[in-house]
């Protein structure tokens, strides 16, 4: 298989050699990391705990940066095909009158929304076409290092040692705790809501937020209209867990938006099962990896609250710069530590900025609210492509340029 782009040096396609990678985790992180490595000429094996490639629940949003890194991988006509094209996010208050509006439509390459299912499935397809090894229904219950690289215990005690291992077993990573240690996240007391209801084949492929005192909500269209994703976030002191796997009952969504408009009122009176998790706030890893036996990326590397979109780009990002610097280094503890530089300091921004966008959504009422909900309107009437420029530093980001 010929070696992407970016892979190439000076005319030279950089190729890893058949060394043998294996990847931890079979979400969007991992099997975008996999394809890349094996693009890159490795030899990768990906280990996933559950019984089968699969993702259910809901939507997501691949913008910009996000969908650079697919195209590069070769995936582009399939993300197109499983995609909806966005034309605009769209804010508006709790009572429903319009904020602003973000023409994302214009947007190279498009701007999507995605059923989660769907990337999983077309990433699943792309990292066996690479000749990645799948093996499924294997849990890793701890990791260590040696001499000779990473080693990988499972629960009945039997170890397997890997040369390199990555990291993407998602924000309980085993592989994050073996490079830092434990950390314990921090509750933001924050809990989110997840639906999806059946949708409208007509409507417009528009994200539409309204945003009240402590909470807002989300919703989008997914599979050409015949879906509609749902997210719902509420500030409340009570805990709930991490993982989006946690049902509730419906009632206690409809009650916690019910100041909210008609629109949304309705809009939440369709849903007939939800899913509830806890939003923790995981500060961005400290290192990013063990010398050359292992590296982490994705929500190992640095769990994303949802206020953004940016958990899938983000991995994404992370899986091309993660395969081009073991391509373009002589070694890889060079190749690793370059990768973390060239990687860190844009999660923390992100992530950051996420954090920020939860305070913004959730102004209580006062002098700080009108003012933030009138600069919105003027910005929107007298310069409506300011306030999408203030996104040029995430959407323009082109991790295929990136040199590591």
């Amino acid at each position: 298989m010929d070696a992407p782009a970016f892979f190439v040096h000076d005319g030279t396609a950089m190729d890893l050699g058949g060394v043998p990678i294996t990847v931890l985790g079979g979400g969007v992180a991992g099997l975008a990391a996999a394809r890349a490595l094996a693009l890159a000429g490795a030899a990768v094996t990906l280990i996933e705990q559950a019984d089968a490639i699969a993702e259910v629940g809901a939507g997501l949003q691949i913008s910009p940066n996000g969908a650079r890194v697919l195209e590069a991988l070769g995936l582009g006509p399939a993300l197109e095909a499983a995609g909806m094209r966005a034309e605009a996010v769209e804010l508006a208050d709790e009572a429903g009158r319009p904020l602003a509006r973000l023409a994302v439509g214009a947007a190279r390459p498009a701007y999507r929304f995605l059923h989660r299912a769907d990337l999983i499935g077309l990433l699943a397809e792309g990292a066996r076409a690479a000749g990645v090894t799948l093996r499924l229904g294997e849990r890793v219950e701890r990791v260590a290092f040696d001499a000779r690289g990473a080693v990988l215990v499972r629960a009945s005690g039997a170890a397997e040692r890997t040369p390199l291992l990555v990291g993407a077993d998602g924000v309980r990573s085993q592989v994050r705790a073996a490079i830092n240690g434990r950390m314990v996240p921090f509750f933001t007391r924050q809990t989110a809501w997840r639906a999806v209801v059946p949708g409208e084949p007509e409507a417009a492929p528009v994200a539409r937020v309204w945003v009240g005192p402590g909470r807002h909500v989300v919703t989008y269209p997914l599979r050409g209209g015949a879906l509609r994703n749902i997210v719902a976030v509420e500030e409340r002191p009570d805990w709930a867990e991490e993982g989006w796997h946690h049902e509730d009952d419906p009632d206690r969504l409809r009650a916690a938006f019910a100041g909210f408009c008609g629109e949304v009122r309705a809009l939440l009176g369709r849903v007939e099962r939800v899913h509830l998790w806890g939003l923790f706030r995981h500060p961005v890893a400290k290192a990013w990896h063990a010398g050359g036996a292992a590296a982490i990326l994705g929500d190992a590397a640095h769990p994303t609250l949802p206020f953004l979109a940016q958990g899938a780009n983000l991995a994404l990002e992370d899986a091309w710069v993660l395969a081009a610097s073991l391509a373009a280094h002589a070694t890889p503890e060079a190749a690793l530590a370059a990768y973390q530089a060239a990687r860190r300091d844009r999660a923390v921004r992100v992530t950051d900025a996420a954090t920020a966008n939860a305070r913004n959504y959730h102004l209580r009422p006062g002098l700080r609210r009108l003012v933030a909900h009138a600069v919105l309107r003027a910005a929107g009437r007298l310069a409506p492509g300011t306030l999408l420029g203030r996104l040029d530093w995430i959407y323009g980001y082109d991790a295929t340029a990136v040199r590591p």
